[in-house]
């Protein structure tokens, strides 16, 4: 996948749908693909079985926690927030997240404005942030539909949000990832952010779902 494109949608479609179903068969190619270069590489003595074991214990360890402390910074922080908005990646290794060989996007919710993101062809996420991506992110399903009648997805999360509000969705790419930027609860403004950290969730961050206090 190339290039960064987003979907603007002002209408809404009534009728219901089933919610978004897991798909374990997305990645049933790039898994054999994967498995064959790690193979090939132990094979060939560029890495070792450990090394691999290593990596993956990493990035299974990452959470959504990684996000949600650089949203909490943006929240509290005018001059972080702008450098978030204009380099993602700088913006992330500011707080020891370094993101490397994609470009980070970040994109603000605001009263009038809502971004949900997806990977229309296969599950493409900002790992290093939000960690592994749900089942869901990756069926057939929501990546296909999402684009088609967003407003009827969020509703699924329990997402509503007002026909004044304009909803854009975000299509990842091979290149590109993209992290949303909640809005800040109301009556927040004694936390710190610590405890401001501990607001955001990781579908917030996705776009799917709102926090309390937000925008609808």
């Amino acid at each position: 996948m190339s290039g960064h494109h987003h979907h603007d949608h002002d209408h809404d479609h009534d009728h219901p749908h089933a919610p978004p179903q897991p798909d374990d068969k997305v990645h049933s190619y790039h898994q054999i693909l994967s498995i064959a270069l790690k193979e090939l590489l132990i094979e060939k003595g560029v890495i070792t079985a450990a090394e691999v074991r290593q990596f993956i214990e990493k990035r299974d360890s990452i959470t959504p926690a990684n996000g949600a402390k650089v949203v909490a910074r943006a929240w509290l922080d005018p001059a972080y927030r702008a450098r978030l908005l204009e380099d993602g990646n700088a913006a992330a290794a500011e707080l020891g997240f370094p993101i490397t060989g994609t470009k980070l996007v970040a994109v603000e919710n605001t009263s009038d404005t809502h971004n949900v993101v997806v990977c229309t062809l296969c599950s493409c996420y900002p790992r290093d942030l939000l960690g592994l991506p749900p089942a869901w992110y990756k069926s057939r399903a929501y990546r296909a539909r999402v684009v088609r009648e967003p407003r009827a997805v969020l509703r699924e999360f329990g997402t509503e949000l007002s026909d004044d509000v304009a909803l854009r969705v975000h299509d990842s790419t091979a290149d590109i990832r993209f992290l949303v930027l909640p809005q800040r609860p109301v009556g927040t403004d004694a936390l710190d952010e610590e405890a401001l950290a501990a607001l955001v969730t990781r579908d917030s961050m996705i776009g799917v779902a709102l926090l309390d206090g937000g925008a609808r």
